[in-house]
């Protein structure tokens, strides 16, 4: 696939506090791409930048091989869904989703035809003469994605358009947004702060932190092989705490060498070890590699959730065997399921 929109050596500044600083993302025609990260990262003024509403004090926005850093909004092939869906509430779901192709005066027999089709794809088939009043916030949200869709745009920018819905119907429409990208096979520029919500939909999420990108990768690339602990910590839960690498494949932490499967870095380098809770096993107390008391339990569903005080930290773990609070346990981890991280340097930003 061709990249469709290419961000070079971006940076954006408020009141003299860096809000992107050196960005640069290439976005492929057809992809759903999302932007996770915390509030304050910079994603939804990425999300500006290429929708054309916030102009980067340095660097180079393309689409395609064309520079539109001076191209104005409404001359971008793009449509942006927010989170408030911005709906005409005098006017019916028809003339909602009419609404661009009337501004681009677009002919009767095209504007009927063309939102029957986008109705049909979100689910709302006989909607047209209801008024978006009286439907729910997830109709809403469809009627406001059959509008963007109306005017065939090229990318469709998506800023945390499910965040106002209730779990079950924001789970929902997760799978819809997914099924109608796939069936136009348009690119979607999402944003969220949900991880969940990034694994489930995305082809390619890219993880941002103060401004700067973190990690790009399919979901399972970004769960199972965080590359640092920022990414490790943010997607899914981890255990994360300070290790010594003695020599390739052989870490130490809590006063225990270890094997694990990682290498270069350099003798006796201090890191970041990473471990999932639902890769530690707790075994008899002579057969761990540590031991520690279970200090909580709670049955989660599909597992169980436990902590466990071992060597003065917390661990968490995830298993469908569950252990009493009070039993004195072994910790196991397989050195595949060690992850090693280099230590970064901290980032300091105003709140």
């Amino acid at each position: 696939m061709k990249d469709i929109i290419t961000l070079k050596d971006i940076a954006v500044s408020f009141d003299g506090e860096t809000i992107l600083d050196g960005l640069n993302l290439s976005i492929r025609d057809g992809e759903f791409v999302t932007l996770l990260g915390p509030s304050g990262c910079g994603k939804t003024t990425t999300l500006r930048i290429i929708a054309g509403f916030v102009t980067p004090d340095r660097g180079d926005v393309f689409f395609g091989d064309q520079r539109v850093n001076n191209v104005p909004a409404h001359k971008r092939h793009v449509n942006t869904i927010f989170q408030r869906y911005a709906l005409f509430p005098h006017m019916n779901v028809f003339e909602n989703v009419a609404f661009g192709m009337r501004v681009q005066k677009k002919g009767k027999d095209e504007i009927k035809k063309t939102v029957e089709e986008m109705l049909a794809l979100v689910n709302l088939k006989g909607y047209e003469k209801r008024h978006v009043s009286t439907l729910s916030g997830g109709q809403q949200q469809r009627v406001a994605i059959a509008r963007a869709l109306a005017n065939k745009p090229t990318v469709l920018l998506l800023d945390e358009p499910l965040a106002a819905l209730d779990l079950k119907l924001r789970k929902e429409m997760q799978v819809e947004l997914k099924n109608i990208q796939k069936s136009l096979g348009i690119t979607f520029i999402y944003v969220t702060h949900d991880q969940e919500e990034a694994l489930t939909m995305s082809d390619t999420v890219v993880v941002m932190d103060h401004g700067r990108i973190q990690q790009i990768g399919t979901p399972m690339d970004i769960y199972n092989e965080p590359q640092n602990a920022f990414v490790a910590d943010f997607i899914g839960e981890s255990n994360i705490f300070d290790g010594v690498m003695r020599e390739d494949r052989v870490v130490e932490y809590f006063g225990k060498i270890i094997p694990c499967v990682d290498s270069g870095f350099a003798k006796d380098e201090l890191v970041d070890v990473v471990i999932r809770p639902e890769d530690v096993e707790l075994v008899a107390p002579e057969k761990g590699q540590l031991c520690g008391t279970v200090t909580s339990l709670i049955f989660k569903g599909v597992h169980y959730e436990m902590n466990v005080e071992a060597c003065g930290f917390s661990w968490l773990v995830h298993s469908t065997k569950m252990e009493p609070v009070g039993t004195e346990v072994g910790i196991c981890v397989d050195p595949e399921n060690i992850q090693i991280m280099r230590k970064q340097e901290a980032v300091c930003h105003d709140e």
